[in-house]
């Protein structure tokens, strides 16, 4: 398995409450978010790869060799863009093609803590064509699920901020061929299909559960995860005891 971080983000929002460094670079608690955010996934260190999506805004690939040699996570890949994305379909795309990935991917985002994350035991990873892990929120601003059949975690529609249930996307997705994922993208871009003038992954889904593919949803509780997309997410995040949350 391939685990993704698409870091070619611009920070709009932080730059715009006048922090100095990508929000991956913050420090919290004396490491950094692109520490913490690795830190959830250590169990999958030794066996799965990890690829980092990145433009070299504030020397990023320094920045990132040095991380992971904190970490000692050693299999890893990064893939450097040249330019500004049109959203995250859009960056994971560029850096699946820049490195000739075949394999499946789990993707998540590099601005979010995930915990002690495993995967799920609900269902067979290599006999589902993907997953989205969600949660039960409120608001309008989230990728949303709606089910199909709630036993076996079947997904019937993906929408992007479009209240169609109450289940969340937490930002992580699985697609069992990174080479379906592309295929999917390319119809996107050359139908246009930009939502709030970005691609993004979630409604990619629904081309595959149009093709009766099997998608599942993995529901956990909303205090497994810790956002910290936004400067007030993130100031919030730094009042909190981080390690007591990674034990």
């Amino acid at each position: 398995m391939t685990i993704i971080f698409p870091m070619a983000g611009l920070s709009s929002r932080f730059i715009k409450m006048g922090y100095t460094l990508p929000k991956y670079m913050l420090n919290l608690e004396e490491k950094s978010v692109f520490s913490w955010v690795l830190e959830g996934f250590r169990a999958y260190f030794k066996t799965s790869h990890f690829l980092f999506i990145y433009r070299d805004i504030h020397h990023t690939k320094e920045f990132i060799k040095q991380e992971c040699q904190k970490l000692n996570l050693k299999n890893y890949q990064s893939v450097e863009l040249d330019s500004p994305t049109l959203g995250q379909a859009h960056t994971v795309a560029l850096g699946l093609e820049k490195m000739d990935i075949k394999d499946n991917i789990l993707i998540f985002n590099i601005d979010t803590l995930r915990p002690n994350f495993r995967l799920p035991q609900n269902f067979d990873l290599d006999k589902i064509d993907g997953y989205l892990e969600v949660f039960k929120g409120e608001g309008e601003q989230w990728s949303f699920v709606k089910t199909s059949d709630e036993k076996l975690c079947k997904v019937a529609k993906t929408a992007e901020k479009e209240r169609i249930s109450s289940l969340c996307s937490s930002g992580l997705y699985y697609f069992r061929k990174s080479e379906e994922f592309l295929s999917i993208f390319k119809t996107m871009q050359e139908k246009n299909k930009l939502e709030k003038d970005e691609f993004y992954i979630a409604p990619m889904y629904n081309a595959l559960i149009s093709q009766n593919a099997d998608i599942r949803y993995e529901l956990i509780d909303l205090n497994q995860i810790l956002f910290c997309g936004t400067p007030s997410e993130y100031e919030n995040l730094k009042k909190l005891s981080l390690s007591q949350k990674f034990l």
